[in-house]
């Protein structure tokens, strides 16, 4: 099957594809029928971002070759003028901004609402340990009473069960 794709070339971090109809058992790079055009994604300022023979295009298709999903995409923008081809690009361009911008905006608002909850936990904290401060030494004076009245019953109650069941040991 003959299919019209793209083959990669240019350096690292600066791709630059030439369209190619290729036999689809062929590497992506390798051997080619016919080079149809180029495409430079990174093309800046005057650089040309595009140059494609649409002619020898429609010749391939009506030949019954299939196109790539990306050489489609470019296709129909060759099809456009330059003006309109410039208009879409600026609007792709926009929606990525645009895009980019919210993604900002929710890390800004996440860091707001994290910030909101540290200071509100650190205000919360606050008077609880104010509060214990006052509280303890009013405490510390009336848990020593407690525990010493606690503590004498407490003693009572386990000789007392451990006299029952040596009681009960002995009865068996």
């Amino acid at each position: 099957m003959v299919i019209v794709r793209l083959a990669k070339s240019g350096a690292k971090k600066n791709p630059y594809y030439f369209i190619t109809v290729a036999d689809s058992r062929k590497p992506r790079d390798g051997a080619f029928i016919e080079r149809l055009g180029f495409f430079n994604p990174s093309a800046k300022g005057s650089e040309e971002r595009m140059r494609f023979n649409i002619e020898r295009l429609d010749h391939w298709i009506a030949q019954g070759a299939q196109l790539s999903d990306k050489v489609n995409e470019l296709a129909k923008d060759a099809r456009l003028s330059s003006d309109e081809l410039h208009e879409k690009l600026k609007r792709k361009k926009d929606r990525r901004q645009k895009k980019k911008d919210l993604i900002k905006e929710k890390k800004v608002a996440e860091l707001e609402a994290q910030a909101k909850e540290a200071e509100e936990a650190k205000v919360e904290e606050a008077p609880a340990e104010e509060a214990a401060a006052e509280e303890a030494p009013a405490e510390e004076e009336a848990p020593a009473e407690e525990a010493a009245a606690e503590e004498a019953p407490a003693e009572e109650a386990p000789t007392e069960e451990s006299e029952e069941e040596s009681s009960d040991d002995e009865k068996k």
